[in-house]
């Protein structure tokens, strides 16, 4: 069973930056496709990016697009979420996940546990 371990969350002020981590435990075909979501308190968990390993295609969610950027180390089985120009309501837990495709209203079958992103001054 591939596990996803996410860290890099933290307090930040807006207008600042974070990255995010995310390692696989292994490289299966039930991690073709690694992205993020994210659950503000109160909100449903919603979409913010995705990567494909093979080609490296990217996905982004709208609310987002510009600011943050998404990418792969093959060799480190590791995903990475660079997050600029951030804002008060990035607020969130972001949590990362994998499934062997990526489909329109993607909903993965793999999470990880979630890391904490806050943005306040």
């Amino acid at each position: 069973q591939v596990q996803l371990v996410e860290s890099g969350g933290g307090l930040v002020q807006p207008g600042g930056s974070l990255r995010l981590s995310c390692a696989a435990s292994g490289r299966t075909f039930s991690t073709n496709v690694m992205g993020w979501f994210r659950q503000a308190p109160g909100k449903e968990r919603e979409f913010v990016a995705a990567i494909r390993w093979t080609g490296g295609s990217t996905y982004y969610a709208d609310s987002i697009k510009g600011r943050f950027t998404i990418s792969r180390d093959n060799a480190k089985n590791t995903v990475y979420l660079q997050m600029n120009s951030l804002k008060p309501e990035d607020t969130a837990v972001y949590y990362c996940a994998a499934d062997p495709q990526y489909t329109i209203n993607w909903y993965p079958r793999l999470w990880g546990q979630g890391t904490q992103v806050t943005v306040s001054s």
